[in-house]
């Protein structure tokens, strides 16, 4: 199993009522309810969990990337990955961003990558999702219909601009280049790359068809995903009956660890809480748009198991989301049976870890934090047997990398010679 420490940087100060005053944490958002004097502080904070989780053994650090709203506040996750890149030593860097179909033209996300990349020494495990409506749709204005297509050209561009080692044209119908030719170059050759996605059919059939991981990015819970996650290797077996690695798959699950169960409810309800009933809390008509998804997924979920949607906006109480397994808590024995089961039902190699929920505090998430690195991680090792030497989807780091600080060399500033 690989373990990526996840977070979603979300804005812990809606009032109590939100979910009943106001429209939607997405898109159209009060903008008067971000202080950015309390924002400067948050997301310092977030970096310090990220950095702090790089240091317990975690495989990677993830960010991704969203617009308009208090439900995660990354709109360039390129930006936190490079701070990550020279605040961590061993953990890969995951980007499960950037929305490529937001960026015009799209090889600046490819120059970006490539100097990730290169700042990191090669630990870039980098993401390209479709980007959901609110995002992609809404907040940037492509037209719906035409998003996947876009999505498909920016990709070829970006593929090309990471791995051709000479320049090219391009000549695509949203993107004409005369010349590509991106400096810095990668360290490695490909990036490894994931895509996210939440069940679309031609999502699963690109990742199948490129030779990437899939990522099923949900907050249903991992027991409402088994019907997705099942068709999806059903799909893979059959494009690839002879390849069915786990790593070919991932799941981001809401995890909060404690000494006991008891101990679980009390330090993380609150925080759970605020998340699913305020941070959900979209506009029902923002979370889908005619034309978004392709014409198969639309036919197919009418005969279809699809995942059970997120209620949006209800007041979903602690025993309701244990049970549903939106969220696996409590004690470290407890969160180990419950992940033997999602990674068991799931067959996924990869696991996103939402540790941080909600408005949680630092003090409590680095608790939960540590104690999962601690008491589950090293239980959970190994559970693939020999699909554990797998590394086609994973970062490939060179083995010396630069110094991050200058203790221990003469940091005496020196006149400069005329």
């Amino acid at each position: 199993m690989r373990f990526t420490w996840f977070n979603f940087m979300p804005w812990p100060y809606l009032p109590a009522d939100f979910s009943q005053t106001h429209r939607s944490v997405w898109v159209d958002i009060d903008p008067t309810l971000f202080d950015p004097v309390r924002g400067h502080a948050l997301y310092n904070s977030h970096l310090d969990l990220l950095e702090y989780a790089a240091t317990l053994g975690y495989d990677g650090v993830g960010v991704n990337e969203h617009h308009q709203t208090a439900y995660g506040m990354m709109p360039s996750p390129n930006l936190f990955a490079a701070a990550l890149a020279r605040r961590t030593r061993d953990a890969a860097i995951v980007v499960l961003g950037p929305s490529i179909v937001n960026y015009n033209p799209p090889v600046r996300v490819a120059e970006e990558l490539a100097l990730l990349d290169c700042l990191s020494g090669g630990r870039l495990v980098a993401g390209f999702p479709l980007g959901t409506p609110m995002d992609s749709n809404f907040s940037y204005g492509n037209v719906p219909a035409l998003t996947r297509e876009r999505y498909t050209e920016a990709h070829d561009l970006i593929v090309r601009a990471l791995t051709e080692m000479k320049p090219f044209a391009f000549n695509g119908r949203y993107s004409k280049l005369r010349d590509v030719n991106i400096w810095p170059r990668p360290v490695q050759k490909p990036i490894p790359i994931h895509i996210p996605g939440a069940g679309s059919m031609e999502t699963w059939d690109f990742a199948i068809e490129h030779d990437y991981s899939y990522s099923c990015l949900s907050f249903g819970g991992y027991r409402a995903a088994r019907g997705q996650m099942q068709a999806y290797w059903d799909r893979l077996a059959e494009k690839r009956p002879d390849d069915l690695s786990p790593y070919r798959a991932g799941f981001a699950q809401v995890i909060c660890v404690a000494e006991t169960d008891e101990e679980a409810e009390r330090l993380y309800s609150k925080h759970v809480r605020y998340f699913y009933n305020s941070l959900l809390h979209v506009h029902p008509g923002y979370l889908d748009v005619a034309g978004y998804r392709g014409p198969r997924t639309v036919s197919a979920m009418a005969r279809m198991v699809y995942e059970a949607p997120v209620q949006f906006g209800n007041d979903q109480s602690w025993k309701d989301l244990v049970e549903s397994g939106k969220i696996i808590a409590g004690s470290p024995a407890t969160v180990h049976d419950r992940l033997v089961e999602l990674i068991e039902t799931l067959k996924v190699g990869n696991l996103f870890c939402q540790l941080h929920i909600g408005d949680m505090d630092v003090e409590t998430c680095m608790y939960s934090t540590r104690l999962f690195a601690e008491k589950v991680i090293p239980s959970l090792r190994g559970i693939h047997g020999d699909w554990d030497k797998d590394d086609r989807f994973w970062c490939k780091p060179i083995d010396q990398t630069a110094p991050r600080d200058l203790r221990g060399l003469n940091a005496q500033p020196q006149k400069l010679r005329a």
